[in-house]
Parts: structure tokens; sequence; C-alpha cells
């Protein structure tokens, strides 16, 4: 099962990241314990809209950028057939895709945490002799 804290805490991951930034540098800038942060990135913790706005805010973004992606996302979970239904613990799950060129795999490691990673195939090249 995908949790909305794990995508955002994801997305805000991502953001962070790609920014070349410390979990000290947006704990500082936000106001949050970089403990806090942490767990909020992990998704094990749930921020109130407030600290969300806050953690945006630090990295530069609109809480309605970061939250249009974490739907997007939950979107395409949703439409994936068995993504959205609990796995067994440690197993990992093939989803078919509507689109060939893209893999979707969904791990479950414990009750609380799934991870959904997509990756799109490499497009064959077709060469014809003459």
């Amino acid at each position: 099962m995908v949790l909305l804290r794990r995508v955002i805490g994801d997305a805000l991951r991502a953001r962070r990241q790609g920014q070349h930034r410390t979990l000290r540098e947006v704990s500082t800038a936000a106001n949050v314990s970089l403990g806090y942060l942490s767990e909020i990135e992990r998704g094990q913790k749930e921020a109130s809209s407030e600290l969300l706005a806050a953690i945006c805010d630090a990295l530069g973004a609109r809480l309605s950028e970061v939250l249009g992606e974490v739907s997007s996302t939950l979107s395409f979970a949703e439409e994936m057939e068995g993504v959205l239904v609990p796995v067994e613990s440690g197993s990992a799950t093939q989803a078919p895709a509507r689109d060939k060129e893209i893999s979707v795999s969904v791990r479950q490691d414990s009750p609380l945490k799934a991870t959904l990673r997509t990756a799109r195939k490499p497009k064959r090249e077709v060469v014809y002799a003459a």
C-alpha cells in the first residue's frame, strides 16, 4: 500500500537532494528539528499543513507544487493494478503498466513502508539491412 506520508516525504527529499542541500540546512531554514524532518522525509511522521508549508518555503517551492507532484504520483499508483493493495512483507511485486515502455515495481518492506519504483525501458532500435 502506498502511504500518503511516504509519497510526501519522497517528494520533499527529492527536492532537497536536487538542490544539493543537507537536512541540517533545510531544517534550520524551516525551523524544524533535523530528526523530525528526517522522519517526515522517510514517511515515518505526518507533518501538519503549517509544517509542510514551512518546509516547502525553506526549499523555495510552493506547497501546491509539492502536493501536485504527490497527487500525480498517487494517481499513477492508483492506475497500476495491484499497487494500492497490501502485499506480503518483504516481497516485491511487478505491476503491469499500460505503457509498455515503463516498468513498475513495488516493494513492501514493512506494514508502514512501501516503495514504488518506475523506470522507463530503453527503446529498441530497429535496423533494416539493405
